[in-house]
């Protein structure tokens, strides 16, 4: 972490200068924070799983095709990642109604929806990321039309994947939150996947009792944090077996 240049620190991940052109070194904090930063924690060790929670995930991402930013993972809590142009918008898949769809439409929560939907938010921590539509996206020039296809294609492939890789694993994906970027290569962009993907941005519960398995444990104070992502990464087998058993052991 010495003589590292700091680019960028956010709510969970810190972004530092690459080692080479077009490149950058993400740090996975143990913060956790809810409501725009409102609420905020620390929890032990949440960073590190994150870390390989993600990589695992990007990979196979990139083995269907899905252009990511992830290049390695470096090492328990860093990633090297592609230098990209953030695009603002947060995009929110959703395939069973929970969490702000039902405050805002009255829907009752755990309603399986008949299709996916697809909601963009604004990037605004001071607007409490407002939601916009493609309408909003495309007038104020945030994303150009070809960009915004582009992002509801990969969004939708992602999805498909996910929900079906999860269910193998016996965890419904409930919805997540995804970011794109542009990168930039000989004067020209294409649009691939940023952030990460991990239960401090996807709603996972369980198949068979819809224990939560996610960051709503922390936002809604149900405890067991630390736990429910441990258990995540065991299910996705990122945890070995008799690391997960201490765990279990040390709840008893």
């Amino acid at each position: 972490m010495k003589n590292r240049k700091k680019l960028y620190e956010g709510k969970a991940k810190i972004l530092y200068k690459g080692p080479e052109a077009n490149t950058l070194i993400q740090y996975f904090k143990d913060d956790a924070t809810a409501f725009n930063n409102k609420k905020k924690a620390q929890i032990p060790g949440k960073g590190v799983l994150n870390n390989f929670i993600s990589e695992l995930i990007m990979t196979r991402l990139k083995d269907i095709n899905i252009p990511t930013h992830f290049i390695k993972r470096i090492n328990m809590r860093e990633q090297l990642i592609k230098k990209l142009e953030i695009i603002p918008i947060e995009v929110v898949v959703r395939n069973i109604a929970t969490g702000s769809l039902v405050k805002r439409l009255g829907i009752k929560d755990g309603k399986i929806l008949s299709r996916p939907i697809i909601e963009f938010y604004l990037k605004d921590d001071k607007l409490n990321d407002p939601l916009v539509s493609e309408e909003h996206i495309l007038v104020f020039d945030w994303a150009s039309h070809h960009e915004l296809e582009e992002i509801i294609s990969l969004s939708s492939r992602i999805n498909d994947f996910l929900t079906g890789y999860f269910f193998s694993l016996n965890i419904r994906l409930i919805d997540f939150k995804l970011e794109f970027g542009r990168f930039w290569k000989n004067d020209e962009t294409s649009v691939i996947l940023a952030d990460e993907i991990s239960p401090d941005n996807c709603r996972l519960w369980d198949l068979k009792t819809n224990k939560k398995l996610d960051k709503d444990r922390f936002r809604q104070d149900l405890g067991d944090v630390d736990k429910a992502y441990k258990e995540v990464a065991y299910r996705l087998g990122v945890l070995s077996e008799n690391e997960f058993k201490k765990v279990i052991k040390n709840d008893l």
